[in-house]
């Protein structure tokens, strides 16, 4: 097949969707010699040369400051809307419901491949952030909702996601698509953990509690420091250490300093920073003894599943999506949205190394999946879809935005017609231009040597 990837962040971004596309473009290409080609926002100084298949970048706008570090690309852009289409791709898929479906959709009308749409977080959350006002915010997701509809084939990556998106008003039916994990199945040596945690204070037989992602308050990150709080309070012993960067880590590191869980010797909360080694990740996840995960915002909780290929069990909230498929007790700990509830889980079983590394083992045996087998159902997805096209089963789906995206994709066809004929009107040019001037020139040649008879005759008459 021949694959279109697009989403409005890419490396140098990092995040959870970016993980996922760029999993399905290499197992996509590896396991299925598929052809890939992904569009997304450019961002200032990246290079998209190093990937095994091409990445158009189009215009993107600076919205870094209002967006968590994200830039907005300009889905009207012509020359992209052209490199894309002209990889006659047979299949569209969109990981972001906004530049990046738009374009989709142009793309669409201009080549007819089905559209697919993963919904992979709770984009409305971030667009209450980034717009204050309500009844903008309430447009902005009014229109995002709209162009997903629009699409041929909607997935979502857990139940939850689905259900999430029905209470944004969304009324058409979707298809629960799982991510997978790019950790490899077993914990790792002993070295490479001594390695990775080298000069953190982490004493042997100290309960040590992960938490890796972006730092944001949305997360439940505020619950974990109040838990790690009454912990101290209660003559635990501890390490509690978080992995990553983010819009709120300045606001979450004064926190803990107030709450005297860190200070300039150090203390029972530590902040490494971002870590982008995958090597390194599974070191820390192998070794914590417990993975701390409050979020009621995320529709999957890849990191949970990221830990559970370590053998690390996770702490979830009760009915959040990311505690889909976790038994209580068994293969990781369900809590209530608070951190009294976390903190008295905590005390109950942090020291019982035995049962948490047990739920961890359950939890790699029963909740890890691998990228291998999630694309592998996706491209059988993509076949069905195909099929269905081909049978004239896929139905129109009308939206208030489908006349600007069909007059926009006739515009940008137009345009493009015409940059043809003028580039056609221009090589002609050239080439008339070159025969004139080749003319000119043996023009030129007969006049000199009729010029040079001339002399010769009037030298030779002037002689005589």
């Amino acid at each position: 097949m021949r694959v279109c990837l697009l989403n409005d962040s890419f490396p140098p971004v990092i995040d959870g969707v970016v993980n996922v596309m760029m999993n399905y473009a290499n197992y996509l290409k590896a396991d299925f010699g598929d052809e890939i080609i992904v569009g997304t926002p450019k961002y200032p100084d990246a290079d998209y040369s190093a990937y095994p298949y091409p990445v158009v970048p189009y215009q993107s706008f600076d919205t870094t400051q209002i967006a968590n570090g994200y830039r907005t690309g300009n889905p009207f852009a012509e020359k992209a809307v052209s490199e894309l289409a002209s990889f006659h791709p047979d299949v569209l898929h969109s990981h972001c419901p906004a530049s990046a479906t738009i374009i989709a959709r142009i793309l669409r009308n201009e080549i007819d491949a089905p559209l697919i749409f993963t919904y992979h977080t709770k984009y409305d959350i971030d667009i209450k952030r980034a717009v204050k006002l309500k009844p903008l915010a309430n447009e902005g997701i009014k229109a995002m909702v709209g162009n997903i509809e629009a699409c041929d084939d909607i997935w979502v990556v857990s139940r939850g996601a689905g259900e999430s998106l029905k209470a944004l008003g969304f009324e058409g039916d979707y298809l629960v698509m799982n991510n997978g994990v790019d950790f490899e199945r077993g914990r790792v040596s002993d070295d490479l953990v001594k390695q990775a945690t080298a000069g953190y204070d982490l004493p042997d037989n100290v309960p040590l509690f992960l938490y890796v992602g972006r730092l944001i308050t949305y997360k439940g990150l505020p619950i974990i420091l109040d838990a790690m709080k009454k912990l101290q309070d209660a003559g635990m012993d501890f390490r509690m250490v978080f992995v990553g960067k983010g819009p709120d880590d300045e606001l979450l590191k004064n926190r803990a300093q107030e709450l005297g869980l860190m200070g300039q010797d150090g203390g029972k909360v530590i902040f490494t920073g971002p870590i982008y080694d995958r090597n390194m990740l599974r070191a820390w996840n192998t070794r914590a003894d417990l993975f701390l995960f409050p979020s009621t915002f995320d529709t999957n909780g890849l990191v949970v599943r990221e830990a559970a290929a370590c053998g690390l069990a996770s702490v979830l909230v009760r009915d959040s999506c990311a505690a889909e498929g976790i038994t209580d007790g068994r293969n990781g700990f369900i809590i209530e949205e608070n951190a009294e509830s976390m903190a008295a889980l905590l005390l109950r079983i942090g020291g019982d190394f035995e049962m948490v590394h047990q739920a961890g083992q359950h939890a790699m045996d029963e909740i890890y999946l691998s990228w291998q087998e999630c694309v592998a159902r996706a491209r059988d997805r993509y076949g069905f879809i195909l099929e269905e096209k081909k049978r004239g089963a896929l139905k129109k789906k009308k939206q208030p935005t489908d006349l600007l995206v069909a007059a926009t994709a006739a515009g940008m066809e137009q345009r493009d017609k015409l940059r043809r004929i003028g580039q056609e009107l221009f090589n002609n040019f050239k080439v008339s231009a070159a025969g004139m001037m080749e003319n000119i020139q043996e023009a030129e040649e007969t006049v000199s040597r009729q010029l040079e008879n001339l002399r010769e005759k009037r030298d030779k008459l002037w002689k005589e």
